[in-house]
This record gives structure tokens, sequence and C-alpha cells, in this order.
């Protein structure tokens, strides 16, 4: 019966010294720095979940270390449950081996889920709401109008596509698909 922690943050530019610290005493510690929307993407946590045995615990710091989506969190609770590993959750106080446990655990995920639809939504107010007041999203155009024209003009005289990449610093898509464009209006 093994007392095993799994810490991660986000981006290489975040510290796991406060997890770790935390966690220093687990018998085994598993660290990763990656985003958490995906465990599919995680091999750090895949190696934690297949070192887990009947009988181990996994210990975590907060639930959204482990899983970001209410499924996500859900499916590994209970596959944990099945395997007969406990999780705790030590900043949330949260220990399913316990009935008091299980029921935080599962009002937490709730809570998160709910967090993160919200933050979702904020975010996509902001970004209709900017879209209202002209803010353009996506990369800045890579030639003016005059340019495109100046290069279809180019290309019609039997320049080159190789030619007109290196004359405007552009990669052979960009021509195609501005050259393409330009096609498609004119139809």
């Amino acid at each position: 019966m093994a007392n095993i922690g799994y810490a991660r943050v986000s981006s290489a530019g975040q510290s796991l010294n406060v997890q770790l610290d935390k966690l220093k005493h687990c018998d085994k510690l598993f660290t990763e720095k990656r985003s958490g929307s995906s465990t599919t993407n995680r091999p750090e946590l895949k190696k934690c979940l297949d070192y887990l045995r009947e009988g181990d615990t996994l210990t975590i710091t907060r639930l959204d270390r482990l899983a970001r989506s209410m499924l996500d969190l859900a499916q590994m609770a209970n596959d944990l449950k099945q395997q007969g590993i406990d999780l705790i959750v030590l900043d949330q106080a949260v220990n399913t081996s316990t009935a008091e446990g299980k029921l935080l655990f599962n009002m937490l995920a709730v809570i998160s889920e709910f967090e993160n639809e919200l933050r979702k939504e904020r975010q996509l107010d902001g970004i209709a709401k900017a879209k209202q007041n002209g803010v353009k999203f996506g990369s800045k155009a890579k030639l003016t109008d005059e340019q495109v024209a100046e290069m279809r003009s180019k290309r019609l005289e039997g320049v080159l596509i190789k030619d007109l990449m290196s004359c405007y610093g552009i990669s052979k898509a960009t021509v195609y698909r501005l050259l393409s464009s330009i096609e498609t209006a004119s139809n």
C-alpha cells in the first residue's frame, strides 16, 4: 500500500516546488509540465496511473491538477475506485476512502466544471465584444492588397513561385493561398 504523488503545472515556466513540498511524504512522485486540457497528452500521468496498484493511494494537491473536465475527472475517479485505489486531494481535504470524502469529491468536481463553463462563457463574451469594437483576431496580413495585386501581375508575366516567395518573403503555401484568393474573388 504505497502513497503515490502526482504534481503538474501547465507550462515549463511554472514551478512545481509548492506541490512537491506538499507531496514530500509520498513514497513515489510523478511530475510533469504540461497543459491539463487532455489526459491523453500527459505521459507522466499515464505512467503514474499504470504504476498504481490495488490498495495504493494517489495523492494530488488540487483536483485541477488531475483533470480539467468533469467527464475526465469522473472517469478517472471511477477507474481508480474499480482498481481499489483511493484518491487524496490535499488542498481540498478530499479522501475518497471515506463516504464524506466521496461526497466532497463529487461536489467539488461539479463546481469545478461549472467554473470552467463560466470562464469559457466570459471569454466568448469578451471576444464578441472586441469584435463589435473592431478588434481583428488572427495574424496580421502578410501583404497589402496592392502587393497581392502586384504579385498576381508578376505571376501572370511568368515569374516563378520560388521567385515570388523570395521577393515577398513569404512561404509557398502563402503565395498559392493569396493567388487563389484573388482568382476566387474575381470569379
